[in-house]
């Protein structure tokens, strides 16, 4: 009941924006101030093709977001449909190994947690097996993720915290969850260090993606002209 909006975008500069000499000195990204629950913030489209060969978990999150508020040009569409070929499945496990474990490091494992960090948790966990099922980029709905890799004896459990967390405003503490603190020390463990110290590959070296997303980025350019003309 008192969720916020989480408005994300990529947006595109007039041309002349990045035909000047100090382009690369310029801003390139728009944020406000959380007003009327509205949490507002994108990236420029130049920045967003260079964390796109990064495989940058958010702005993959962002492409796939099931709600879309506003959707114009071909900028979005563009790099879904380029995602399945430049991801890199190294580089969203390290993006959601970090978040599991800063979460359960912060706000689970003691005598009362914060149960709303239980899906903070369970989920960048769950996105891993995704992705090790080798099912492609996890989606953005918990629900999928939990229909796709939750082990049978947690679902009970975490349905039970959905509803509750339907319904009210702020989960709060309350006493640790045995069956979901075990799979997320187990896997936690399980993981170990693997995923640490890999960093994030980056594809734009590789001249055939440099390549695409040139032809991107002028498309797009090209496009938001004629939208504006």
């Amino acid at each position: 009941p008192d969720s916020d909006y989480d408005v994300r975008f990529l947006y595109i500069r007039p041309e002349k924006w990045y035909l000047s000499f100090d382009v690369e000195r310029r801003r390139d990204v728009i944020e406000y101030p959380i007003v009327d629950e509205i949490d507002c913030g994108g990236w420029d489209l130049k920045k967003a093709l260079y964390l796109f060969t990064r495989t940058n978990g958010a702005l993959f999150e962002w492409l796939n977001s099931p709600v879309k508020y506003i959707e114009t040009g071909i900028t979005a569409a563009a790099l879904r449909e380029y995602a399945p070929n430049i991801f890199s499945p190294t580089a969203l496990c390290y993006h959601y190994s970090h978040m599991a474990k800063t979460n359960a490091r912060e706000y689970l494992f003691k005598d009362r947690v914060r149960l709303k960090k239980y899906f903070y948790v369970m989920r960048p966990l769950f996105a891993i097996r995704y992705i090790e099922a080798d099912l492609g980029i996890p989606p953005v709905e918990f629900r999928k993720l939990v229909d796709a890799v939750a082990p049978d004896n947690l679902k009970p459990g975490i349905e039970k915290l959905l509803e509750i967390k339907s319904r009210t405003k702020e989960l709060g503490l309350g006493d640790p969850i045995t069956e979901i603190g075990e799979f997320i020390e187990s896997e936690l463990k399980r993981h170990g260090n693997f995923f640490s110290g890999q960093g994030r590959p980056d594809l734009h070296e590789k001249q055939e993606v440099r390549d695409r997303l040139n032809e991107v980025f002028r498309s797009c350019i090209s496009d938001s002209i004629l939208e504006s003309a």
